[in-house]
């Protein structure tokens, strides 16, 4: 056994598999840590009524449900719609005495949507009558759980990802301003094909698709900058550190399933901040609810891409910094074969590289 460990076969192999069996764990942490188990974390919603029985019912709800939700009352359920609109409740509850309601907006989560109504149907069967649920912004026909975004996610990610592997292995080569030239034009391919999924393939987006590709191109290009200079410096790593960036930390926290509210409070901090976030919460806002908030989201994803031209651009001033320390050598005769071999090998490693980080 000895012996065979010291094979530089096997140990390339077993080099080669620290990077799925890292990625076999890290999914497993992230995906079953976001999705597992979903339980309400401080979910707002709102109690419409002003008087002294409103806010009393307010405080009980509040005391059963405790940390699970944050209750507040609201004078009258126009002033409740408005807050749903701008996604800053989830649900309200009005009470009466013949036809107790809940106000949802699925679009914003079909799951949170679902949450409330679960909370508050006890509430009316205690008062022996129906709860009517009255959904105020729901996703149209074509993507009726509101989830198909979060798939749109996936598909430009992918997108995005495999092609940081192909600029960097086969591309390593070229400049870094070709580099950056053709992240450019890969993002805009992946954002047309965003786009076309999002509007006349599966219908998601029935207005604002000019604005949906816009969006998809700034995520796109975030994630192939960012990526394309993180392989001068990671190099074979850059498909696991990708992987982490916009897999494991991005899908759970985009609230493309769960939003933060149904989740832990790592995952709910992240959705703050995160680009696949930004982009999810971004297209809600275009397609559901009147641009309210995409600013912010907009701003996000501005914000990744910035950064992903700040590690490029230092990327490429270290790249030629290593070009000029270089000491060039005086060329001696070397032997065909052994040209051909040191050629196969560097070969073999880039196509290695490309291969793995593809098939992710």
């Amino acid at each position: 056994m000895a012996t065979g460990l010291r094979s530089p076969a096997l140990r390339h192999v077993l080099t080669h598999l620290v990077t799925p069996l890292l990625m076999c764990l890290g999914m497993g942490l992230a995906y079953m840590g976001a999705f597992v188990a979903p339980e309400p974390h401080h979910l707002p919603v709102a109690v419409v009524g002003s008087g002294p029985e409103a806010k009393v019912f307010a405080q009980t709800v509040k005391d059963t449900a405790g940390d699970a939700l944050d209750v507040r009352t609201v004078a009258n359920r126009s002033d409740a719609v408005r807050l749903l609109e701008s996604r800053d409740i989830t649900g309200a509850y009005v009470p009466s005495a013949k036809s107790p309601e809940v106000v949802v907006a699925s679009a914003a989560s079909d799951m949170d949507a679902m949450a409330v109504e679960k909370v508050f149907t006890p509430v009316a069967a205690h008062q022996g009558k129906p709860l009517k649920v009255t959904d105020v912004a729901a996703p149209v026909d074509d993507d009726p759980t509101g989830q198909g975004l979060f798939f749109l996610l996936i598909a430009i990610s992918i997108g995005s990802y495999a092609s940081v592997a192909a600029l960097g292995a086969a591309g390593a080569g070229l400049p870094m301003r070709t580099r950056a030239l053709l992240a450019v034009g890969v993002s805009g391919v992946v954002s047309v094909i965003g786009a076309a999924l999002a509007g006349p393939v599966f219908h998601l987006a029935h207005h604002d698709l000019a604005s949906v590709w816009g969006m998809s191109w700034l995520y796109s290009a975030g994630i192939l900058f960012i990526g394309v200079g993180l392989h001068t410096f990671l190099k074979r790593w850059t498909t696991l550190a990708m992987m982490v960036l916009f897999v494991m930390l991005n899908f759970t926290s985009s609230g493309g399933l769960f939003r933060p509210e149904l989740q832990n409070g790592f995952f709910g901090t992240l959705h703050a901040f995160w680009n696949g976030a930004g982009f999810v919460e971004g297209v809600r806002s275009l397609l559901y609810f009147d641009h309210d908030g995409l600013s912010g989201d907009v701003g996000t994803l501005v914000a990744w891409l910035v950064a992903g031209l700040v590690v490029t651009v230092v990327a490429g001033v270290v790249e030629r910094a290593r070009a000029r320390g270089s000491v060039p050598q005086t060329p001696t005769a070397v032997p065909a074969p052994a040209l051909e071999t040191a050629d196969r090998g560097d070969g073999r490693a880039a196509e290695e590289e490309l291969e793995e980080s593809v098939a992710v």
